[in-house]
């Protein structure tokens, strides 16, 4: 695994604009392609089997979970439990996640987290960097079946969604509905009708969910973490609708930073894991304190040689874990995390390709900048 420098494309920014990406720079550039990470077909087939035993590992976790009730060391209410032993039961339709991973081409790959509910970042690894691998070096080849997986889960799910109708429900950030913006469209190349509105249209009429034109919610993606959603006004009508969520509660318990102790638990050694605790660590150690609930890194604490790196939020009040440090190696200066995306997850092949995001600090946060890779 190498960075290289390499010069940007002439108007990239309007052709990443094509291609849906709109938020490339901000206060400083989020979409850097005067850079790549290069990994041999070797690491390729390496981060994938990982990958998909993470996948596998993760829903034993669940089960772990629910079968020892371990809600409250994750801050998890209860009254979001009958919701997700409900839908863990009846296994509904689930479509993507993503495992954020630290590779350096030499160590196995190890987990930092699971975003499982709702993940971003995708349409920059499925279509944005494909068109750059595609336009700058035709004759490579990129880890990257991430649009063609979405429309062939999509397409699997056509009996789960009665009258192939999916509402679509968002923020409206520019990231957040971009990205629903993207899944809608492939689900619509699957074959479904589909709608998108603001995740506050989701009404409720005294017996079901509605749309802001007052149809009824049968099935809907919302890309609005499941934590917030059962804290809504309508967040007590979730356990008697019958509407199809997606994705659906039971992701509640994998995107909680409190899945890292339970996996250590019940793979205590695996190369793919960093030692993880409810507990905090004593002081001559070196760790990671993540809220079970933050995103994007906020309020995560790096104590390492007895000093502390902190990032602000607004996070933490549920609790936190703490997690061994990975060993994190620099390229050029700056530090890579792989974010690792699952597509289904029935069949034990959900490897469905990365997306690079770099730091010029250890800890990834919102600033990162997303830049491309290949395959050698």
């Amino acid at each position: 695994m190498r960075r290289l420098a390499c010069s940007p494309r002439n108007g990239w920014q309007k052709k990443v604009e094509a291609a849906g990406l709109s938020w490339h720079t901000g206060d400083q550039p989020y979409w850097n392609e005067s850079a790549f990470y290069e990994l041999t077909s070797q690491e390729i087939d390496l981060l994938s089997d990982a990958t998909n035993e993470l996948q596998a590992m993760a829903l034993q976790a669940v089960e772990r979970v629910i079968i020892n009730r371990l809600y409250s060391n994750m801050g998890i209410p209860e009254l979001a439990v009958p919701l997700i032993e409900r839908s863990w039961q009846a296994e509904p339709p689930s479509v993507y996640g993503r495992f954020d991973l630290i590779y350096d081409g030499c160590h196995p790959p190890k987990l930092l987290e699971y975003n499982a509910d709702t993940p971003t970042s995708l349409l920059e690894a499925a279509v944005v960097q494909w068109y750059w691998l595609e336009e700058a070096h035709p004759s490579c080849d990129q880890f990257n079946s991430i649009h063609d997986r979405l429309i062939a889960v999509w397409k699997d799910l056509v009996p789960f969604i009665p009258g192939g109708h999916i509402d679509f429900a968002s923020m409206d950030n520019a990231e957040d509905w971009t990205t629903s913006t993207y899944l809608e469209d492939t689900a619509r190349q699957a074959g479904f009708s589909t709608s998108l509105f603001p995740v506050e249209g989701i009404g409720w009429d005294g017996s079901r969910f509605v749309a802001p034109d007052d149809r009824p919610l049968t099935a809907v993606f919302k890309l609005y973490p499941w934590e917030w959603m059962v804290r809504e006004e309508f967040g007590k009508y979730l356990e008697q609708a019958a509407t199809t969520w997606i994705e659906p509660p039971w992701k509640m318990v994998l995107s909680n930073k409190g899945i890292l102790p339970v996996l250590w638990e019940l793979h205590p050694g695996h190369p793919n894991l960093l030692p993880a605790t409810f507990q905090a660590p004593s002081a001559d150690k070196d760790w990671v304190k993540k809220p079970l609930l933050g995103r994007e890194g906020g309020n995560v604490t790096l104590h390492c040689s007895g000093r502390d790196i902190a990032t602000g939020g607004r996070y933490g009040e549920e609790g936190f874990v703490y997690q061994d440090v990975a060993p994190l190696k620099s390229f050029d200066g700056m530090f890579p995390v792989l974010g690792s995306w699952v597509v289904g997850h029935e069949d034990g092949e959900c490897a469905a390709g990365i997306g690079v995001r770099e730091s010029d600090t250890p800890i990834t946060t919102n600033t990162s900048r997303f830049v491309p890779h290949l395959c050698a």
